[in-house]
């Protein structure tokens, strides 16, 4: 049996030890041949030097330049330079995966031939105060949508996981992931697969601790560019991937016409900020849920701003220019967050 596990790494010096180490501590059937290929954006911190001390304790253990420096090359050198496989486990390097994790994805995989796709419980190491705040609001449904597979409490069917373990013939069936998309490239590849009516699954007895980095800022252009890379994959498969994708655009064009109201008289504007008024109400309701200090409640809502604006005027801004004028992704939306 033939695993191959790409791990797309840039500056990640105090992280991908553990990760490799967690890889190789994995239980796995007596017969797998392992490739774990590192594909690294051209490290500059040490990550490329530690890579190769560490390559010597490792069989299989393998180090791919992406001279490109972003996700979707990454994925995909490493899917094409660890070769032929049965199947290809997908790792970020700040995930240090269970010991059952690759062995219970196989089983699921070879046991349930419509599965193409498993993934994991994220379990969080937070870095500093903002991260954790930043994960608790992404651990909800509120924050997140009903369905992520982030707010899960069982196994079961959804429509895409974190690090992804899939069969390597779903590579034969659906192409690789899209190199065009900076941002989204795993969603648009799982939505090829539940587009040709197979599975993808959530199992909760497996996890990955996933060392949360996060700042205000960097939150704000991430969900930005989600909204914004969202609209560009809608458009390349011309119709709308996910139904939840639409509530904050939805919200945030609501709040902007909102004062058109007042044009009307003082009691249509009342019956208008209802769900202005049910959105406060659910804010404040899952800040004070998940927070352990009055000074995290307005974090919390500070980060849940963040997430759901900033995803409504990524989307809209994606709407403008690839639906409306017809323009290509800008280069501007091109860098990634950190």
């Amino acid at each position: 049996m033939r695993l191959t596990v790409v791990i797309p790494c840039r500056n990640e010096v105090g992280y991908i030890k553990e990760c490799i180490n967690a890889i190789y501590a994995c239980d796995l059937p007596i017969d797998t041949n392992l490739n774990v290929m590192i594909v690294d954006g051209m490290s500059n911190d040490g990550t490329r030097e530690l890579i190769k001390e560490i390559m010597a304790n490792f069989e299989g253990l393998h180090l791919v330049n992406n001279q490109k420096q972003l996700t979707p090359f990454a994925f995909n050198l490493g899917i094409y330079t660890g070769g032929e496989a049965d199947f290809v486990q997908i790792v970020g390097a700040r995930h240090i995966l269970s010991p059952n994790y690759l062995l219970n994805a196989i089983k699921h995989l070879n046991e349930n031939p419509n599965t193409w796709c498993v993934g994991g419980r994220i379990i969080n190491e937070y870095l500093d105060d903002t991260s954790e705040v930043i994960a608790k609001a992404m651990q909800t449904s509120f924050g997140m949508g009903m369905g992520n597979f982030r707010t899960l409490s069982k196994s079961g069917f959804t429509d895409t996981v974190t690090s992804p373990m899939y069969r390597y013939d779903v590579f034969n069936q659906v192409g690789f992931f899209d190199e065009e998309l900076i941002r989204n490239q795993d969603d648009e590849f799982n939505f090829r697969i539940t587009n040709q009516g197979k599975l993808i699954y959530y199992d909760h007895d497996i996890s990955l601790k996933y060392y949360v980095r996060g700042s205000f800022t960097g939150l704000w252009r991430q969900f930005f560019q989600y909204g914004y890379w969202k609209v560009y994959v809608n458009k390349k498969h011309r119709t709308v991937t996910t139904s939840r994708q639409l509530i904050p655009p939805l919200f945030v064009l609501y709040l902007l016409t909102l004062p058109i109201t007042l044009l009307f008289g003082w009691i249509i504007t009342l019956i208008a900020c209802v769900p202005l008024v049910l959105y406060t109400t659910l804010l404040v309701y899952f800040s004070v849920k998940s927070a352990s200090s009055l000074l995290e409640v307005f974090k919390l809502m500070k980060a849940y701003l963040f997430v759901h604006f900033s995803y409504g005027l990524g989307y809209i801004k994606g709407m403008i220019e690839f639906v409306m004028l017809g323009k290509k992704p800008s280069d501007k939306q091109k860098r990634l967050s950190r």
